[in-house]
């Protein structure tokens, strides 16, 4: 078995359905969205429609449950949990554990969502963080299928909002990678960045 990892990325615009079918809660056509950019998928993961695209840090790890002894309720909550540790290492308050609503919240909107898939013991997949993505992307879905639900970017939630402006794509994603270590505890981390370009894209 390979070691445990974690891939952290920014997607080019993308809609991605989980198994169920969720098509209903994508709002308009696939031709409409090809023309602003974005594409549609189907991934094997869990949960609903969402969004991914630039600003928003998408962090898959492919842990071995297993060996690390957690089942799949702990594993998703604590998921939640790397989020919620790293928006409040900038100030801001978070919560998980939402009934009905998994994922993590901010004054009562979605600041990350988690979607998994389990297979033979082995986890994949994971979350996806708003740091400072165009929420316009959502308008053309049910985010999760969740309808009356808004969206946020940790830099709406940070002190001063957008004038405060965001933080930087390579602190975010550190601490995100932080916060998952703590979290999962592991304490022999072998970090590597690839293809490192625009630190705030």
């Amino acid at each position: 078995m390979a070691p445990d990892t974690l891939l952290v990325l920014q997607h080019s615009p993308v809609y991605t359905m989980g198994k169920r079918p969720t098509e209903h809660n994508i709002l308009t056509d696939v031709e409409t969205l090809a023309s602003l950019g974005a594409t549609v998928h189907k991934a094997r993961r869990g949960g609903d429609v969402t969004f991914h695209g630039p600003g928003q840090h998408v962090v898959y790890p492919v842990v071995d449950l297993r060996a690390s002894e957690l089942g799949a309720r702990a594993y998703v909550e604590g998921l939640e949990d790397v989020m919620i540790d790293a928006a409040a290492s900038f100030g801001v308050r978070a919560t998980g554990r939402v009934p009905e609503m998994t994922g993590v919240w901010a004054r009562g909107k979605k600041l990350g969502a988690v979607g998994v898939q389990i297979s033979r013991g082995v986890a994949s997949h994971g979350f996806a963080f708003n740091r400072d993505v165009d929420l316009r992307w959502f308008d053309a879905i049910v985010p999760c299928g969740l309808r009356g639900k808004g969206v946020t970017t940790l830099r709406d939630e940070v002190e001063g909002g957008r004038e405060g402006g965001a933080p930087s794509a390579m602190e975010v994603e550190w601490r995100l990678i932080d916060a998952f270590a703590k979290r999962f505890g592991y304490v022999d981390v072998d970090a590597t960045r690839v293809g490192a370009g625009d630190d705030d894209g």
